[in-house]
């Protein structure tokens, strides 16, 4: 019997869009269900009563939710590679922390500097110090992604980097992840953005823009 696989997500959401470069990587089939998050699905309420929200992972009618616990069963799943997450048990556990990180911490400093009118300044500064974490990991590894010579969780994970400040620059024209602030992490964005599956996968960047300027472009 062959699996029959659907994520409930939105065009822009870069939680949805993690699932989707997942099973790209991997090579799976499935459907994309278009959420219309003002006026959520019975049935995305119905796979996601809890926290009713995008991404919702079904497979073979058993509905999967939060994006870091999805990408953790597709790689169990499906054994084929490229792995997602690492299979040493110590790389495993730090994978899992730097992808807490940018889910405490970095996805917090991008909503703050969105939001954050006029103390704008110092939610830069913070976002800052924050990538600069992320700056010495990459210079720790030595490598061209957080995963190694290949995309693998935390990259995964760190997807709304790419095109989250890329925004803010563009829309809100704030200058936060600058290559002369951040070479390596710079660099990073550059070879996450020009990957094959990653063009496929991420949304237009002239369609995000205009989404971001209605929404945020005033504040």
């Amino acid at each position: 019997m062959c699996d029959e696989v659907k994520v409930f997500g939105t065009w822009g959401s870069p939680f949805s869009k993690r699932i989707e470069l997942a099973l790209k990587l991997k090579g799976i089939p499935y459907e994309f269900i278009e959420e219309d998050l003002t006026n959520k699905s019975d049935l995305l309420l119905k796979y996601n009563p809890i926290y009713k929200k995008v991404p919702v992972f079904v497979h073979n009618g058993k509905a999967i939710a939060e994006s870091a616990i999805i990408l953790q069963y597709i790689d169990e799943t499906w054994k084929q590679e490229p792995m997602i997450v690492p299979q040493d048990p110590y790389d495993k556990a730090m994978a899992l922390f730097w992808a807490n990180f940018l889910q405490d911490k970095i996805t917090v400093a991008v909503v703050n500097i969105i939001s954050a009118g006029e103390n704008r300044e110092k939610a830069v500064e913070e976002a800052c110090e924050l990538l600069q974490i992320l700056e010495n990991e990459l210079n720790n590894k030595q490598k061209k992604f957080f995963g190694g010579d290949q995309i693998g969780f935390v990259d995964i994970i760190a997807n709304f980097i790419e095109f989250g400040f890329g925004l803010i620059q563009d829309v809100l024209h704030v200058e936060v992840l600058t290559k002369q602030k951040f070479p390596l992490l710079f660099q990073w964005t550059q070879e996450f953005a020009n990957h094959e599956v990653v063009k496929e996968i991420l949304p237009p960047k002239d369609k995000l823009n205009t989404y971001f300027q209605v929404r945020f472009g005033s504040k």
